[in-house]
């Protein structure tokens, strides 16, 4: 027992009360020190930098905030077209008729009617162009149309309407033109296909290859009419066939009625549903000139300056089917090395 009363352990020679033995989890004064600042100093570095971000956060908000706002405002206070057909001086009208014609495309008959009425309600407006570039599209909405020129050519005598055919305009396109007073195209542009299609695939035949059975129940004898997964019965083809024809003669009406006597009807083919060149059209009166948009504003009409009265979407809208293209594009160019094209 004495030696552990000594100034020093006999064994270990370690001085008397140097708290060589501490309790689990205690640090020496001076070292716990340096600690506890080192950690103070990196807390107040997380902090700083958490209030920064919050700072960054709040700022990129308030900017995306005010610009959706801002272009919101531009939206309502600015037209669409950028001209005004109410304040504007004397001008052409011009209505776009472009790409499919159907109820849920941008060539539907609710567009293009609505800005007929426009154009031939504005006093301004010296005469209607209808710029055509599509291949046709629904009977039903290119007849609505039709029937619109009609009308209000009747109800505006003092007013003209001109179309003029870049590209194409076929079929239901057609349809439209031939209500028209006068009609322009290229020489090289496509006119006429004035017929009627429908179409199909038959699946009997691969069915029976499978082995796969076809089970219809239906209530009404018609109710599965031309169902491509059955046989072909002559009298149903025979009724479909009187619709196609009872169709494509209101299509030939409707264009001697808009055409008159200016139609070469002794021309073979005329409404087989042949497409023409400009030139070969001119030839046999399914145009009466060659001409642009321009010319006839110009020559025809006698106003140069032009105004569209097209449909316009809603600005919003057209940004977001924009941004939705262009995200879709980069997307595609990131999961696609190579496009393929057809010529």
């Amino acid at each position: 027992m004495s030696d552990w009363q000594s100034d020093k352990h006999p064994e270990w020679g370690v001085p008397k009360n140097t708290n060589r033995f501490r309790r689990a989890g205690e640090t020496p004064p001076a070292a716990g020190g340096r600690d506890w600042k080192l950690i103070e100093k990196l807390v107040m570095s997380l902090q700083s930098e958490q209030r920064k971000q919050r700072r960054w956060g709040i700022f990129f908000k308030l900017l995306t905030f005010g610009y959706l706002f801002a272009l919101l405002f531009l939206f309502k206070f600015s037209g669409s077209t950028g001209l005004d057909p109410a304040t504007t001086g004397e001008h052409t009208a011009v209505i776009n008729v472009e790409g499919l014609i159907a109820a849920d495309q941008e060539a539907s008959a609710d567009n293009i009617v609505g800005a007929l009425r426009d154009a031939f309600e504005s006093e301004s407006a010296k005469g209607v162009v209808l710029r055509i570039n599509s291949g046709g599209g629904s009977p039903v909405q290119s007849g609505y149309v039709y029937d619109e020129i009609r009308r209000l050519r009747e109800l505006h005598p003092e007013k003209r309407v001109y179309a003029v055919i870049s590209d194409i305009g076929a079929s239901g396109a057609y349809y439209i033109a031939s209500a028209a007073d006068e009609i322009y195209a290229d020489k090289a542009s496509l006119v006429g296909s004035i017929g009627v299609v429908a179409g199909g695939f038959g699946f009997t035949g691969a069915m029976d290859k499978l082995g796969v059975d076809r089970r219809l129940y239906t209530s009404g004898e018609n109710k599965a009419f031309l169902d491509p997964f059955s046989p072909e019965k002559p009298e149903e083809v025979e009724f479909w066939q009187n619709v196609l024809d009872t169709t494509h003669q209101q299509f030939i009406n409707a264009v001697k009625q808009g055409r008159g006597d200016r139609l070469d009807t002794s021309t073979d083919k005329l409404f087989s549903g042949f497409i023409w060149s400009g030139q070969q059209a001119k030839e046999i009166g399914l145009i009466d000139g060659f001409g642009s948009t321009s010319y006839v504003a110009r020559e025809i009409v006698g106003q140069e300056e032009m105004v569209d009265y097209s449909h316009q979407e809603s600005p919003f809208k057209e940004l977001v089917d924009q941004l939705g293209v262009a995200v879709g594009e980069g997307i595609g160019h990131m999961m696609v090395e190579s496009r393929f094209q057809l010529r």
